[in-house]
């Protein structure tokens, strides 16, 4: 778990296995429907995790790059307005990487 993440202590009670949770990474408002990490790791069963959700599209073209006019054939996004369309150094470059 991330270092940085404030934790919540307290006494709350698993609704599903009535074991104890003593810390959470948020402070409830409800706690009717508090599981522990087990429980709650189980009751998702096997629904894709939030990283699997979206599989990853590439949309393919004829683009140029808008400051040094290099062809550009794949893009990670489907552009609405190609003006200003930059190839990958040029992106990287204005952005300071």
């Amino acid at each position: 778990m991330d270092q940085d993440r404030k934790m919540f202590s307290g006494n709350w009670t698993c609704v599903k296995c009535n074991g104890a949770i003593t810390e959470l990474p948020f402070e409830p408002r409800d706690t009717s429907n508090l599981m522990c990490r087990e429980c709650h790791r189980n009751s998702r069963g096997d629904r894709p995790q939030r990283n699997d959700r979206r599989e990853r599209r590439t949309f393919t073209g004829n683009w140029s790059c808008s400051d040094c006019g290099t062809d550009i054939n794949e893009l990670p996004f489907e552009p609405r307005d190609t003006s200003n369309l930059k190839c990958k150094d040029c992106f990287k470059k204005d952005k300071g990487f």
